[in-house]
């Protein structure tokens, strides 16, 4: 009775979990798919593969979010039902989730489908799993067939000649359906189908298909086709590339599409690569100018961020002649095209272009185009080339730098409008990484402390935030040995008041980043003497310098000087000095 009673208790939390799964409330639906590992575990395999899998299948019909997790779970079932032998069960279940007309849940089927044909067997294979994929192959739903084309590729390689044979012939009618979501779904697949494929098979079974496919009257199967060709092209010969793959890429990067050339422009490294260096130097680089001078601007865009890699990869022989004669001439017309997203692009990369032509060819050709872009109005542009510095430091030396490129920057930070300082403002920490400490205590030093009494303030206000970044990179002595800490606190005997909170404003953030024995001994007397200055202002500043001082600082230091200070500013005339100073004395408590 007690083991009869025992029984009928575990048998409970699934019942319950299997009456969840018929409820009205979607999620505690999803909430019992997300649990179908657990009532497959106390149900055993028989019971699983015998009466939960049927009625999985049989209540397939649900809201997009429970069938998604049920696609997720089945991937991973097959211990569940008893591995390997009992793994076809799944099939029926996944086969209609593949069919649905949400695309995410066909592509989580597909995905657990194609991770279960692993564990089949041969025999299983032949006698399930490829019938399985001809059933999806010829569904009345252009969703079924859709999801067919991503199951070829794995249930090929095993299949046996006959099988395959029929497999390539199906999947030779889905490239040539009625239905365009079909065909897209094919060519995205047609060149992950190509690997699996002798060679023989792909020219004479795959080459008229993807051709046809390349040719389409949708734009969206068409600029698949380019993905295609590249993994195809790495199967085949020089020749049988040159021959049979080359005339559709020519083609692709002039179509009349601008979808399809950006996708030629996207992937051109990668198609440089799969052709080799040979049938690069041939075809590609006419190609690459015909997308460099393209009509749209995100065509021209993504063919301009490959040109320092396509530079790399061309052969060693011809490289300088062929960029110097075929390439730089388009990348100058780029310098100065009227978007602003193909000239970011361009100088992301351009400097990369340094290494590649050596320093005569730099100095000559390469840094009047640098120091146009240095001037560009799009701050994107100026960042990029000023982010890229030390490519051409390390070709041209620092002195040629400086006498070059230095001056353009210099003039963009005394520029009468505000805003183009304030954006060499927040480049100069990364310049400062680029070109060294030496190097900036030499040119620009005296610039970034200039700022700090620049009569904008968003301007002090950026230079006071730099100053930290600067002492961050090379370090506190740095700081106080060149003139950084003495020339901050020399600003709090300054006539204006403006330049005295400047002053502190300095100390906020620097304070951390010196480590206390400079606060104290330097930066603590400066605070404690403005602390009776005669604007108010500069008063209560004064508390919230010592608020952000007080946690870095001795106990000893506080009690003796800082609550002394604080004590008489509570009794100040100034309603705000007296409420900062409250303040900063709780702090200190």
């Amino acid at each position: 009775m007690a083991t009869s009673e025992s029984a009928d208790e575990s048998l409970y939390p699934i019942a319950v979990l299997v009456d969840e799964l018929r409820n009205e409330d979607v999620q505690r639906r999803l909430n019992s798919i997300k649990k179908l590992s657990t009532i497959a575990l106390a149900l055993g395999v028989e019971r699983t593969v015998k009466e939960l899998i049927p009625f999985l299948t049989e209540t397939i019909y649900d809201e997009d979010e429970v069938l998604l997790a049920l696609a997720q779970q089945l991937g991973a079932f097959t211990p569940l039902v008893g591995g390997p032998e009992n793994v076809h069960c799944l099939l029926a279940p996944l086969e209609s989730l593949a069919a649905v007309e949400e695309t995410v849940v066909r592509d989580k089927a597909v995905e657990s489908l194609r991770k279960l044909a692993d564990e089949h067997s041969v025999e299983a294979l032949e006698s399930h799993f490829i019938p399985m994929v001809k059933r999806l192959t010829s569904g009345d739903w252009f969703t079924s067939r859709t999801s067919a084309c991503g199951l070829y590729s794995v249930a090929y390689p095993r299949a046996s000649h006959e099988s395959q044979e029929s497999l390539r012939k199906a999947f030779r009618s889905l490239c040539g359906d009625d239905t365009p979501m079909v065909r897209r779904a094919a060519a995205s697949k047609i060149g992950e189908f190509a690997t699996v494929l002798d060679v023989e098979h792909v020219k004479s079974d795959l080459m008229p298909t993807f051709v046809t496919l390349a040719n389409d009257e949708q734009d969206s199967v068409r600029l698949l086709g380019v993905e295609a060709a590249i993994k195809i092209a790495e199967l085949l010969s020089n020749t049988d590339t040159e021959a049979l793959i080359m005339p559709t890429i020519k083609q692709c990067a002039e179509d009349k599409s601008w979808r399809v050339r950006y996708m030629v422009a996207d992937k051109f490294t990668e198609l440089q690569s799969a052709v080799g260096k040979e049938i690069t130097q041939q075809d590609l680089v006419s190609a690459y100018q015909l997308l460099l001078k393209d009509g749209e601007a995100e065509v021209r865009a993504a063919a301009a961020h490959k040109l320092k890699a396509f530079c790399e990869n061309l052969s060693t022989e011809d490289r300088e002649q062929t960029i110097m004669n075929h390439i730089l001439p388009y990348v100058k017309d780029l310098v100065v095209d009227a978007n602003q997203h193909v000239k970011s692009a361009l100088a992301s990369v351009i400097m990369g272009l340094s290494p590649i032509l050596g320093k005569d060819n730099t100095i000559e050709h390469l840094l009047p185009l640098f120091l146009s872009q240095l001037k560009d109005e799009c701050p994107e542009v100026r960042l990029n080339i000023i982010s890229n510095l030390d490519c051409v430091n390390q070709v041209i030396g620092i002195r040629q730098l400086s006498q070059s490129l230095l001056p353009a920057i210099v003039e963009l930070a005394e520029d009468t409008k505000w805003r183009v300082r304030l954006a060499i403002i927040e480049y100069m920490p990364l310049l400062a990484g680029q070109l060294g400490v030496e190097f900036f205590d030499e040119k620009l030093n005296a610039l970034c402390m200039a700022w700090l009494v620049d009569h904008v303030f968003a301007i002090r206000e950026a230079a006071t935030s730099i100053l930290k970044k600067l002492v961050d990179q090379f370090g506190p002595d740095w700081a106080q040995q060149n003139t950084v800490i003495p020339k901050v606190l020399a600003m709090s005997k300054d006539q204006n008041y403006l330049h005295r909170m400047t002053c502190l404003f300095c100390i906020n953030v620097l304070a951390e980043a010196v480590g206390p024995d400079i606060t104290v001994n330097a930066m603590l007397p400066v605070v404690l003497q403005l602390s009776s200055d005669a604007v108010a202002n500069v008063r209560f500043n004064v508390c919230k310098t010592i608020m952000k001082m007080t946690p870095l600082l001795d106990q000893r230091v506080v009690t003796m000087q800082i609550k002394p200070a604080l004590d008489k500013l509570s009794a100040d005339a100034d309603i705000d000095v007296k409420y900062f100073a409250t303040e900063a004395a709780a702090g200190c408590s």
